[in-house]
C-alpha cells in the first residue's frame, strides 16, 4: 500500500512539472520587438510592400519575429501628433 501512495505522489509531481514547463518556457522568451508605422494615408500599399520586404531581407517577418503597429491620419495632418503619441505610449502585451 505504501508503494502505491508513493507512486501516486511521484506521478502527480511529474504531471505538475510537465504542465508548468510550457509556462516557464514562455516566460523566458524575449519580448517581440515592435515597430511603429505612422502615415498620412493608408493607401500607399507599394510603400508598405517595400517596407515589409526590406524587413524580410534583414530577417524580420511581421507576426513571426516582429510586430508592427500602424497608425494612419487619413490625410488629417493635425492628427499626426496624437497618433505618434499613441505609438509611443504603446506597451507590449
Amino acid at each position: 500500500m505504501a508503494s502505491h501512495i508513493g507512486r501516486r505522489k511521484f506521478l502527480a509531481t511529474l504531471g505538475g512539472a510537465g504542465a508548468a514547463w510550457p509556462v516557464a518556457a514562455r516566460a523566458q522568451q524575449p519580448a517581440m520587438p515592435v515597430i511603429g508605422v505612422l502615415g498620412a494615408t493608408s493607401t500607399d500599399t507599394d510603400y508598405l510592400r517595400a517596407f515589409r520586404q526590406g524587413l524580410k531581407d534583414t530577417g524580420y517577418v511581421e507576426g513571426e519575429n516582429v510586430a508592427i503597429e500602424y497608425r494612419w491620419a487619413e490625410d488629417q495632418y493635425d492628427r499626426l501628433p496624437a497618433l505618434a503619441a499613441d505609438l509611443v505610449r504603446r506597451r507590449s502585451p
